[in-house]
């Protein structure tokens, strides 16, 4: 989303979308802890020999592929700080 397309939104779809963007964020965060949470449980209990790193891959390409979201919701915030909503 570039920063023109920002301008143009109403106040309302602003705080809105950033809003939207903020719960989706954290909704993936707890998702991203359960899973750390399940794969440090699934080692503790089995035996971790038949484990390769594959079972890694989704915990950090999670944050990798968040990125944009993270960038577009700091674009949103400037907005909204200039706007002084």
């Amino acid at each position: 989303m570039k920063n023109n397309n920002l301008s143009e939104l109403s106040k309302e779809k602003l705080i809105k979308r950033r809003d939207l963007l903020k719960g989706f964020l954290i909704g993936i965060g707890i998702v991203w802890l359960l899973m750390i949470a399940f794969v440090i449980y699934i080692f503790a209990t089995r035996d971790t020999s038949k484990f390769s790193f594959v079972v890694f891959m989704p915990i950090f390409i999670l944050p990798v592929t968040l990125i944009p979201l993270l960038i577009n919701v700091g674009l949103l915030n400037k907005e909204v700080k200039s706007r002084k909503l």
